[in-house]
Parts: structure tokens; C-alpha cells; sequence
């Protein structure tokens, strides 16, 4: 199922029914390295915001792939998101107020930071 050109952004609890419903998505972490040692979702790519651009080609195989960005909040993964679609990402999706929303309103056992 492709998650659409309309939308771009996916809620937490949207993104752990797709998850649990084993939908073929790919994570992209778009947090620093340092971010990664408080919390992460499990199998996502990670590439920081900062180096997006010059390694965007790693993600070449995900191209006609449903992607979802994350960051801590929303706001960096939103910027990456529309980066990805300016450059020819079909289908890409910004989760929602980030890893808070998901600690929020999926795990509270995610750490809060």
C-alpha cells in the first residue's frame, strides 16, 4: 500500500498500527549520533540531517518505497521529508511530532529528552 503523495505526515499510533500489521516501511532517522544512544525505533536507517544531501544516494534502492522520517519532534524529519520528495522519493511520510510522540502516545518507556 502506498502511503501517498496527499499526505505527509503519519501520527505515532498510525505508524505503530502499519508496524504491527507488518506493512513494509523504511525508518529514517534523520537524529545525531548522540541522540541514537537515548533512544531509537528498531531497524531504522540512520542518517543524520546534516548529511542527508550527500548521502542521499544511499537510499536509492527506497525510492518507490514507503519512508517514514523521524526525528526528535518533527521538525528535522519534516525538512528531510520534503527534501526526499524534491528529490524524486515517491512516497515519504514525516512522523509526528517524532520520537516524543511516539514515547507519547505508543511506548512510555521511550526516554523523553
Amino acid at each position: 500500500m502506498n502511503l501517498g503523495t496527499e499526505k505527509t505526515e503519519i501520527t505515532a499510533l498510525e505508524l505503530k498500527k502499519r508496524l504491527d500489521a507488518k506493512e513494509k516501511l523504511v525508518l529514517l532517522d534523520v537524529r545525531e549520533p548522540h541522540e541514537l544512544e537515548i533512544c531509537k525505533l528498531d531497524n531504522a536507517i540512520h542518517i543524520p540531517m546534516g548529511e542527508l544531501a550527500t548521502r542521499v544516494g544511499e537510499l536509492a534502492d527506497h525510492k518507490t518505497e514507503n519512508i517514514v522520517v523521524y526525528c526528535r519532534s518533527g521538525g528535522r524529519s519534516g525538512n528531510c521529508a520534503n527534501f526526499l520528495r524534491q528529490n524524486g522519493f515517491q512516497s515519504v511520510l514525516n512522523l509526528e511530532g517524532g520520537t516524543l510522540g511516539w514515547s507519547a502516545d505508543v511506548d512510555p518507556s521511550m526516554p523523553k529528552y
